[in-house]
């Protein structure tokens, strides 16, 4: 595995990743997909929808706003309790969150190393993630209202709406894609820890008997899709919650962890028994009757929550992460072709060809039809090889004299650099079968 620093550094000379709004000097906690890592999120969610829900016959998609009832989030204690413990350096008075022991040992080494021997904390005070906001025109404390700190909140209130709409019995999941924003003290590891995020979450509703089974079924399925990615096993981990760090309505929660270049092993994705707890505050607090009745059986219950939840960023990171190589004369990107944000490159062999240029265009535009395809005609042949190895492009199909006599074309795979000739009739059909 590569250094946190050249991943950064790739993904800022590739188009992969921009500091936001970076010509004011940017802002913590907020990164933009650039070209191609817009096109690397977007394959991401795309495999998690289609695992998620199109593969399935027990899971249905949602959409929810991202500012709901202000009372949603009273409900669910988020007002009250969604806090993290901050503490502020005596010396320059810089603040940290105090459950992140690393991060404070980094800060008191950079004290010592200037000469501050008395490097002293606060005590820990609770400091409230949800971003505040207000409704109309007004803003006082009249029309309070939050962005959500997570997704899941509009998958509870909308349980009876999609039990009602549709063809669903438990156990059924709910699944959705979207924003969450947390007012994070201490931002930061690149897209590790943002105040602004994509959380793929799914809620698996279940008889309240069946919940250690469910909850044992997601743990190795959410494993399996990780691997499925090319994720190499050995960077990847279960890791359970200790008593004293697990939510106070989970039965039981477990990690999936990467083992991050500096950093170890960090959370890629959660996966918690919720029990009934959120369907049964909800009902109270709304005076709403969310339980459910089995159609067949007509019994009547409130059912368990069995919760993987993961963010983009996150595994965006550790996908570029497990993928990145260097080797002896180029860097390569190893990303399974189904992730990679460009499928196909299409050369010229020389740009000043008018029949090459025109029969590469050709197909290209044929390409491009079926697959995520770029152009390049920029340099020789090697630096166009080199440049689209260090974006991940499995492979380059390069339009030379030969072509113009035997219709067909050189087809460079990324990762074994071998190259075949292939007819130019037959590509599209070559690639989809790779894919």
């Amino acid at each position: 595995m590569s250094d946190i620093d050249e991943i950064v550094a790739l993904t800022k000379r590739r188009g992969f990743v921009f500091p936001s709004s970076e010509i004011y000097g940017g802002v913590g906690g907020f990164w933009d997909y650039g070209p191609l890592g817009v096109e690397l999120a977007n394959n991401i969610k795309a495999l998690w929808w289609k695992a998620m829900v199109y593969d399935r016959d027990d899971v249905v998609g949602l959409d929810a706003a991202i500012i709901m009832n202000p009372k949603v989030w009273e409900a669910s204690g988020h007002v009250d309790s969604f806090t993290d413990p901050l503490v502020e350096c005596k010396v320059c008075h810089e603040r940290f969150r105090a459950d992140q022991p690393d991060e404070i040992e980094v800060h008191e080494k950079y004290h010592r190393g200037r000469g501050d021997k008395d490097v002293a904390w606060t005590q820990p005070r609770q400091f409230n993630l949800l971003f505040r906001t207000f409704i109309g025109p007004v803003e006082d404390n009249s029309a309070p209202a939050y962005l959500r700190g997570e997704t899941c909140q509009g998958m509870y209130v909308n349980f009876p709406n999609v039990v009602a709409t549709s063809r669903v019995r438990v156990p059924f999941g709910i699944a959705q894609i979207g924003k969450a924003f947390r007012n994070e003290v201490t931002p930061g590891k690149f897209l590790f820890r943002l105040r602004e995020f994509d959380q793929m979450e799914l809620e698996f509703f279940v008889h309240p008997k069946e919940g250690e089974k469910w909850f044992a079924y997601w743990k190795e399925e959410r494993m399996r899709w990780m691997l499925s990615l090319g994720l190499q096993k050995a960077h990847l981990r279960f890791r359970q919650h200790e008593t004293s760090e697990r939510a106070h309505y989970a039965a039981d929660s477990w990690d999936i962890e990467y083992d991050f270049p500096e950093w170890g092993f960090k959370e890629l994705e959660g996966i918690a028994n919720r029990t009934d707890y959120d369907l049964k505050t909800h009902s109270k607090c709304s005076g709403k009757d969310l339980s459910y009745t089995d159609p067949i059986t007509k019994e009547t219950f409130v059912p368990y929550i069995i919760e993987p939840s993961v963010g983009v960023s996150r595994l965006f990171l550790a996908l570029l992460t497990d993928a990145y190589h260097e080797e002896e004369k180029r860097v390569v990107l190893r990303l399974a072709p189904s992730l990679a944000p460009v499928k196909v490159a299409v050369f010229p062999l020389v740009a000043n060809k008018p029949d090459l240029v025109d029969k590469a265009r050709g197909i290209y535009t044929n390409l491009k039809k079926s697959f995520a395809v770029s152009w390049d005609d920029r340099g020789n042949i090697g630096k166009r090889y080199l440049s689209q190895d260090e974006i991940g492009t499995p492979w380059c199909v390069t339009v030379d004299y030969d072509t113009l006599e035997s219709d067909t074309v050189t087809v460079r795979d990324r990762d074994t650099t071998k190259q075949e000739r292939v007819k130019v009739d037959s590509l599209a059909s070559f690639f989809q079968e790779k894919l």
